[in-house]
């Protein structure tokens, strides 16, 4: 509570400007009780080496984000730049193409676990920190009426893993919600050669 506290003051000291039009995020930082304006650029680039894993993925992109509005910057801001990316054996799970995909993806979730990633930069005129939180994921075992059901009421297809569309949704599918880690980021070393883009439920 006592850090939560000083956070919130820290971050009163500056004008927030959040890089982000996701409802989802608008809705966290007003829950934090903090003002705040939107900044966002078009086409930002949100690929990545082919040799990051997991966490490295969101936080690497967030990272990305803020150079992008880098010049942007004035003294007296705090840029929040953040990724979202599901994450399941291995892989990186985007946003399903169309109705079919969708259903074939629940399919594959259906009865398994998998981790819902974001990472955050917070980037001033002097200094930049980055991380990122992890949350375990478990579904429900679904047949087949279930998923048609899902896919047709609630059209999750612009949404990463179909999930986080609503409540009432995500009670269809969830059977458990994990505790989230943290995990503080050093900057890495860019690598350009080889990259891959990912479709997040976030922007």
């Amino acid at each position: 509570m006592v850090h939560d506290e000083i956070m919130l003051d820290n971050l009163k000291k500056f004008n927030i400007v959040l890089a982000s039009n996701s409802p989802r995020r608008k809705e966290l930082m007003s829950g934090l009780g903090v003002d705040y304006v939107v900044k966002t650029l078009p086409d930002v680039d949100e690929s990545y080496p082919d040799t990051l894993q997991g966490e490295e993925i969101p936080a690497y992109i967030s990272r990305e984000k803020a150079e992008a509005y880098q010049s942007m910057i004035e003294p007296d801001e705090l840029l929040i730049t953040a990724d979202t990316i599901v994450w399941m054996n291995g892989e990186v799970l985007g946003k399903p193409k169309d109705r079919e995909d969708a259903i074939r993806m629940l399919r594959k979730l259906s009865g398994a676990s998998h981790q819902v990633i974001t990472g955050v930069c917070l980037t001033t005129k002097g200094w930049q920190n980055s991380f990122t939180v992890t949350t375990d994921v478990t579904f429900a075992v679904l047949s087949e009426e279930e998923i048609v059901y899902y896919v047709d009421k609630y059209s999750p297809m612009d949404k990463a893993c179909l999930l986080y569309t609503s409540d009432a949704a995500d009670d269809l599918l969830c059977v458990d919600l994990g505790g989230c880690r943290i995990i503080n980021k050093k900057k890495q070393t860019k690598k350009r050669k080889k990259y891959r883009r990912v479709s997040s439920s976030y922007t």
